[in-house]
């Protein structure tokens, strides 16, 4: 198969950079989308005939119009998503306040849906595509926040992209658009850059593998649900974490 186009989410680092240079890496072209301007620059130096640079706001609706509409301009097309951008949050109960926790989900889970509604608007038409989204193992042991670990209102919003996962293979699986997530375990990421030690060890302890992930791992499976090796797989949440959770 052609290479596909894609425009993959929060790619100035972490999983997301890790996404877009296995994308590359694949034959598939790229507009890698980040809010910091100057991390996602730092992080693909030079862009060039498959991979294109914008910077937005996820929970901004205009912005992600845009981000779509300059993957067409750019590109021709756009055949899937690849949504990886989040922020966290490691507040305990009762630390966070209600701003607090409304920021998490306005850019986790309202984001999720802004940046698959934009992708979803060019996709129908042409009857086809691919989006995931991204979850996060946290949701099976509900974090409770602290030592760098997501609390309440991450675990929150990583919940709710569950639910937006399946309501959208729904809603798109007519028009030929499927809908996956992945939900990352333990991951050697920026995110995690806050845990102590004792929670790093334990996070490697959790996992039947006997340690925590690394990104590269992650993007792959990324790409393995917009393949048409993944044609029949809808609406499904692929665990991605070494063995932490078996459910």
């Amino acid at each position: 198969m052609m290479g596909q186009t894609v425009l993959v989410t929060g790619a100035a680092s972490g999983i997301g950079r890790a996404s877009v240079a296995d994308m590359l890496e694949h034959g598939h072209r790229v507009l890698a989308m980040d809010l910091d301007e100057a991390a996602l620059i730092a992080a693909h130096p030079e862009p060039g005939e498959n991979l294109r640079l914008f910077a937005g706001d996820v929970s901004d609706t205009a912005r992600c119009a845009a981000a779509v509409a300059d993957t067409v301009a750019g590109f021709g097309a756009l055949d899937a998503l690849v949504h990886w951008a989040a922020i966290h949050s490691t507040e305990t109960w009762d630390e966070l306040t209600a701003e607090a926790f409304d920021k998490v989900l306005r850019v986790n889970v309202t984001g999720a849906f802004l940046m698959s509604q934009a992708a979803a608007r060019h996709m129908v038409p042409n009857r086809r595509g691919a989006i995931v989204l991204t979850a996060s193992t946290s949701v099976l042991s509900s974090g409770v926040g602290g030592n760098g670990r997501g609390g309440p209102a991450y675990t929150s919003s990583k919940g709710a992209i569950i639910v937006l996962t399946r309501a959208l293979a729904r809603s798109l699986g007519p028009h030929g658009i499927r809908v996956n997530a992945v939900s990352p375990g333990s991951t050697d990421t920026p995110m995690i850059a806050e845990y102590s030690g004792a929670a790093r060890e334990g996070a490697a302890a959790r996992a039947a593998l006997g340690r925590i992930g690394d990104a590269a791992e992650i993007a792959a499976v990324a790409r393995f649900l917009i393949s048409d090796d993944a044609s029949f797989i809808a609406g499904a949440v692929i665990n991605a974490n070494g063995g932490a959770a078996f459910s």
